[in-house]
């Protein structure tokens, strides 16, 4: 039985691809004592040193440094000490560089920051949720972008569109006998936009919704005349509060929310 060994991890960024590897190797051998060691975020010849002083006895490093010169220094140190070295990253990269016929970025916590970048949209999707149909009015002052509008304007779809662009998004519904959230009047109207649609349009939506709920006697939500109402409160709401009108008519979930993003970063 081999005891007492030491596989020592060196990364630039979090070491989990080491990690995983060291765990998928392991099991094919049995070992009595092995210690694995982990350093991330390693950026530099005197980090690399300290490491040096610090570990001793037997040593297997596995690297996943993706600088050159570093590698090159890390190399060089472990040759100096006799210590077996295995480059993760870089014979997958040499093959990767000549398949796809360019150099690879070669930069520290790439993935590292992928994995944030979903962990913001999972974030955002959440907040969405929680924010739904106005159901609760102090998501108004923490969202990046606040939409308003009547039933059947696609309120919660583009919310969610929104999200997954890792924007944070409030929603209020608009309904003429319900006072609007004070809160929308308190923050700034550049971030708030206000849904419109056609008259005809939304009548043919409101009656599909009822026929697909099973309801017929509900005629009025379906009404011209209501529907002339609620669409007159929006827009008189909207002046009031200076946001920016989104006509949504026959326009798609990702048409609508390009031409918010647009508006929001302009």
């Amino acid at each position: 039985m081999t005891k007492n060994k030491n596989i020592i991890i060196i990364s630039d960024s979090t070491g989990e691809t080491a990690s995983n590897v060291t765990d998928a190797i392991k099991v094919h051998f049995d070992i009595e004592q092995l210690n694995v060691v982990k350093f991330h975020n390693i950026m530099s010849n005197e980090e690399i040193d300290k490491i040096f002083d610090e570990v001793k006895g037997d040593n297997l490093i596995y690297s996943t440094i993706v600088n050159r010169e570093l590698l090159k220094y890390l190399r060089s140190k472990c040759n100096e000490n006799k210590f077996l070295f295995v480059d993760l990253f870089e014979a997958p990269l040499a093959a990767a560089e000549t398949f796809f016929n360019q150099e690879a970025k070669r930069e520290a916590a790439l993935s590292h920051q992928l994995g944030e970048e979903y962990f913001e949209k999972i974030s955002a999707v959440e907040f969405a949720m929680k924010y739904d149909d106005g159901k609760d009015p102090k998501g108004i002052a923490l969202a990046d972008i606040v939409l308003l509008g009547i039933s059947r304007t696609s309120k919660t779809p583009l919310s969610l569109n929104l999200a997954f662009k890792n924007y944070k998004v409030c929603n209020i519904p608009i309904v003429p006998e319900i006072e609007p959230p004070k809160e929308l009047f308190n923050v700034d109207s550049k971030k708030i936009f206000g849904l419109i649609i056609d008259q005809d349009k939304l009548n043919e939506i409101r009656q599909k919704r009822l026929e697909s709920l099973g309801i017929y006697s509900f005629a009025e939500y379906s009404s011209n005349d209501r529907i002339d109402k609620e669409l007159n409160y929006a827009m008189e709401l909207y002046e009031k509060i200076g946001c920016k009108i989104i006509n949504v008519t026959n326009k798609t979930i990702e048409e609508t929310s390009v031409e918010i993003i647009s508006n929001f970063e302009s």
